[in-house]
């Protein structure tokens, strides 16, 4: 089967896509297609989770899958939250390239969360992740899949893989940071990890995919 993923970032495709590609289900990023993104006006992650894939499928006419995903942090009131890829405001000079540009917003948001966090004791953390997956821009009855990673932030960076708030999130059931995981691993655990076999079993039945 294949599904017209809601993103343009290249890493949110490379974790999804390996977390699916078991099951026969190919992604395809709506950049690719020429869609530009939506607007992501809403507070919740499901919401705006819903807005993405309501627009990947009307504007390619596919079946499509969006993820809305961050940080939720008790100490902030659960913020960044939504806001997570942009909760620093940056200035990037014009003609950056995109994934430079992520690179530079990333590293923005987790000095702005160290600085929130500075002296604070409870840094009980979350990464959420909220998957809607839809047949048609005007499918009545929405796939919803929700997964929840617990963890705490650090006071300093940790490692040098993954992308993100990462090489802050520290997992004490797996004893290191998320940037510290290699790929098996952080698939394994992740909230998109939980996220997608919730997916895949409301895909086999409702949509009786194989």
């Amino acid at each position: 089967m294949r599904l017209v993923l809601a993103s343009n970032n290249a890493k949110k495709l490379k974790e999804l896509g390996g977390l699916f590609a078991p099951r026969a289900i190919e992604l395809v990023t709506q950049g690719s297609l020429g869609v530009s993104e939506a607007e992501e006006p809403h507070h919740t992650f499901i919401e705006n989770a819903l807005a993405k894939a309501r627009h990947a499928a009307a504007a390619t006419g596919c079946a499509a899958m969006s993820d809305d995903s961050g940080l939720c942090v008790d100490a902030l009131g659960g913020h960044p939250g939504v806001q997570s890829a942009v909760f620093a405001p940056v200035n990037v000079l014009p003609g950056t390239e995109r994934e430079a540009q992520r690179v530079f917003q990333d590293a923005a948001n987790n000095q702005l969360l160290l600085q929130r966090l500075h002296s604070v004791t409870d840094r009980r953390a979350r990464f959420v992740c909220a998957l809607v997956a839809l047949r048609s821009a005007d499918d009545p009855e929405p796939l919803i899949a929700f997964g929840r990673w617990e963890g705490e932030i650090l006071t300093a960076p940790q490692g040098e893989g993954g992308f993100g708030y990462d090489p802050l999130m520290f997992i004490p059931a797996l004893g290191r940071s998320v940037a510290m995981l290699d790929a098996g691993v952080k698939n394994a655990h992740s909230h998109r990890a939980l996220a997608a076999g919730q997916m895949l079993a409301l895909m086999r039945s409702a949509w009786q995919l194989g």
